[in-house]
């Protein structure tokens, strides 16, 4: 089974194939896929921008097409940068300059108080049209400083309390058992593999 996933960020697509290594299902990138053009997100949720790709995708190519949308909520920060984490300190700005601007935001609050959880919404489309949404979190909190090389995005600072470690600071295994969007991808993998299983009946 192919899956298209509608992203263009090589760091997540190489991430969801090493959660779900599956010979089964072969995920396709949008490059692969033969998908143009632009994907515009104006979503106010991380449901209705998981939907917008994938439906943008799929009326194009049709098939099975998967998209993810994820970010960082902060409590205190009121749930940012949520929808806004890749984009949330410009266009162009790398994650240390992202964090740093997370810092400063959370500077009137003592670390305790610094609980997030990483959020992950899964759109799935199916060739005729019908429509799954699954969602996967993993709670913790911002670290007082960076530490860790693992990962990406802002595994730096997302402590694990039980383990007194970053996401950035456990190996890549750990990570995606543990992770929002390898609960998320979990989810859906049970989905298509019952479909191909039916598919065989």
């Amino acid at each position: 089974m192919e899956v298209v996933l509608a992203t263009a960020n090589e760091d997540k697509a190489k991430e969801i194939r090493e959660i779900l290594p599956d010979d089964t299902i072969r995920f396709l990138t949008l490059t692969q896929s033969g998908f143009v053009g632009k994907i515009v997100e104006t979503g106010q949720s991380f449901t209705e921008n998981a939907l917008i790709k994938a439906r943008t995708v799929h009326s194009q190519i049709g098939g099975y097409v998967l998209a993810d949308d994820s970010g960082l909520s902060i409590d205190v920060l009121g749930g940012a940068p949520g929808i806004h984490s890749a984009r949330f300190a410009g266009e162009n700005a790398d994650y240390p300059e992202k964090i740093a601007k997370l810092y400063k935001l959370l500077a009137p609050w003592p670390p305790e108080e610094w609980l997030a959880g990483f959020v992950c919404v899964m759109a799935l489309v199916r060739p005729d049209g019908r429509e799954s949404i699954v969602c996967g979190e993993c709670r913790g909190q911002i670290a007082p400083f960076m530490r860790g090389d693992n990962g990406f995005g802002y595994d730096p600072i997302f402590l694990l309390p039980d383990r007194g470690l970053t996401m950035a600071q456990i190996s890549p295994e750990e990570k995606h058992r543990i992770s929002h969007r390898g609960r998320a991808l979990r989810q859906i993998a049970e989905l298509l593999r019952a479909e191909s299983v039916g598919k065989k009946d």
